[in-house]
């Protein structure tokens, strides 16, 4: 094993020990009694906090892939759902596809890559409602469902972008609006402040939607 015999570095663009893949090689690591270090990196799980949702009242993460013809998986429809009971905020993380194989050179042994993708906002939003119409619950009732975008946030950066609305304002907002890639969704829960409410719209694509919808049906106390 390599990790025997050389010192490795791992860099990744996410949370650090985030994932169970990570938590696996740390475990494996350890197994071999190879000692290991995590350095902390910057991550949206921490930088979501820019959109002005406070953290304390996020529940489950969850990750929302490519949909196919044949392959739409809709688990992280109970995730969000669990947290929407509780009332807790939901942060979406987007499907990127790099470095991935077309079936027919998979099955040619071909090294021949697909061009990255990385999942769109209207894309993303679509995907969501779709499964509302299917399961019907009114989790993510579009006209009703607030929800916020991110774009490179964090650091500083110029190119940060955030978009507060409905998510049926946001399958219909213009696709430069959001930024470039990485996009982040956030779907808004009914424990929602005022404060948030306040500081999240001035990145509404209109206030005064964003505004009665917090009131009307997240029952959020406002001025």
């Amino acid at each position: 094993m390599i990790l025997t015999y050389h010192d490795i570095s791992w860099a990744d663009v996410c949370k650090e020990a985030l994932a169970t893949t990570h938590t696996d090689i740390i475990l494996r690591a350890r197994a071999l009694g190879i000692p290991t270090r995590v350095i902390h990196n910057a991550s949206i799980m921490n930088a979501v906090g820019a959109c002005g949702l406070q953290l304390y009242n996020f529940g489950q993460t969850v990750s929302l892939v490519f949909f196919t013809e044949t392959w739409k998986p809709d688990s992280f429809y109970d995730r969000i759902k669990e947290n929407a009971d509780l009332g807790l905020h939901t942060l979406v993380l987007l499907d990127i596809s790099v470095k991935e194989q077309s079936e027919e050179n998979l099955a040619r042994g071909r090294k021949i890559y697909e061009p990255p993708r990385y999942m769109s906002i209207r894309q993303a939003v679509s995907q969501l409602i779709e499964i509302e119409s299917l399961r019907q619950t009114g989790t993510l009732s579009p006209d009703t469902t607030l929800a916020v975008v991110l774009s490179r946030v964090g650091g500083g950066s110029d190119n940060q972008r955030i978009v507060a609305g409905t998510l049926t304002e946001l399958v219909n907002h213009p696709e430069d609006a959001f930024g470039d890639p990485l996009h982040s969704l956030v779907i808004v829960g009914k424990r929602l402040h005022h404060l948030e409410v306040e500081y999240a719209q001035d990145f509404a694509v209109d206030v005064e939607r964003w505004r009665n919808t917090a009131k009307q049906v997240y029952g959020c106390a406002l001025d």
